[in-house]
């Protein structure tokens, strides 16, 4: 009997395919980031590759948020989704592995994704605030802060021969089991810092975490979910990094052009708002 990985089906937060898309980052799925007055945060591309694709984001302080992704495959697809470095539905460190909790879309499908799920019919909001006051941070986790990912698998398709006519049981196939990923080599370890090396690290670790941005664990939400099998393929068929920032962050790194706009010239018949001078000086005939 073949092993399926079971995986968490949004309900009631599914959309209709045909819904108006704008601002969607991604091929196999569109994914989009908008907040609850529906805004879609402008989004500038970085990196762009076959199965990969990241940009940068621009958030707003106390803004709570969705991820809305859009299946644009014939088949269904699982998404991992991690926030700041954390599995969604589970609230677990997140490898983007196909063998954690995700959720499913169906063909052409959209779904909408706004919390950490706490229950199968709960979840806390996302909103956007100061990094030391995340959800990531309270584990103390900011290996992947500001960072949301959609980690996406297609289903795996296997051929089933037809029956022969003569056959009324059921057919049988050689059993299939997934196979966890392989362990991380370990790393040669580098030299021990001193003391003031080390301090000076926390220090510079909090002056950049303050500078950025993480998501929060906010109010409770009714969000009904079901248990739903389903196989995924091995491998990512995409995956979309997009790493949210405020603006005043993005115009430091120069992801955003922040400078003011040069002063127009100075136009005799628009700006010149005196009353009539006296005759410059003359020699009088």
């Amino acid at each position: 009997m073949k092993t399926i990985s079971i995986v968490m089906l949004a309900l009631a937060i599914a959309v209709c395919a045909a819904t108006v898309w704008a601002g969607g980052v991604g091929s196999a799925v569109d994914v989009r980031i908008v907040t609850d007055d529906g805004r879609t945060l402008p989004t500038y591309p970085v990196k762009t590759r076959p199965g990969v694709q990241k940009v940068h984001a621009e958030a707003v302080k106390g803004d709570h948020y969705r991820i809305e992704v859009r299946n644009r495959l014939n088949r269904r697809v699982g998404l991992v989704i991690a926030v700041d470095g954390r599995n969604i539905i589970s609230g677990a460190k997140s490898w983007l592995k196909n063998s954690e909790r995700m959720y499913i879309l169906e063909p052409y499908g959209s779904g909408q994704f706004s919390g950490w799920r706490t229950s199968q019919d709960r979840v806390n909001r996302f909103f956007f605030t100061d990094a030391p006051d995340s959800y990531a941070a309270a584990f103390g986790d900011g290996s992947a802060m500001g960072v949301i990912v959609v980690a996406t698998y297609a289903e795996v398709q296997r051929y089933i021969p037809p029956m022969p006519l003569s056959q009324t049981g059921p057919g049988y196939g050689r059993s299939h089991e997934s196979k966890a990923a392989g362990a991380v080599g370990k790393s040669e370890r580098a030299p021990a810092a001193t003391p003031g090396e080390q301090m000076k690290k926390r220090a510079d670790r909090s002056e950049q975490m303050l500078e950025s941005a993480g998501t929060g664990y906010g109010r409770e939400e009714y969000s009904p979910s079901q248990i739903v099998a389903f196989e995924p393929e091995k491998r990512a068929t995409e995956t979309v990094y997009l790493k949210y920032e405020w603006r005043s962050t993005l115009c430091r790194l120069g992801v955003v052009n922040c400078a003011k706009p040069p002063g127009r010239p100075y136009n005799r018949f628009w700006n010149d708002y005196g009353y009539a001078p006296p005759p410059p000086m003359h020699v009088l005939p």
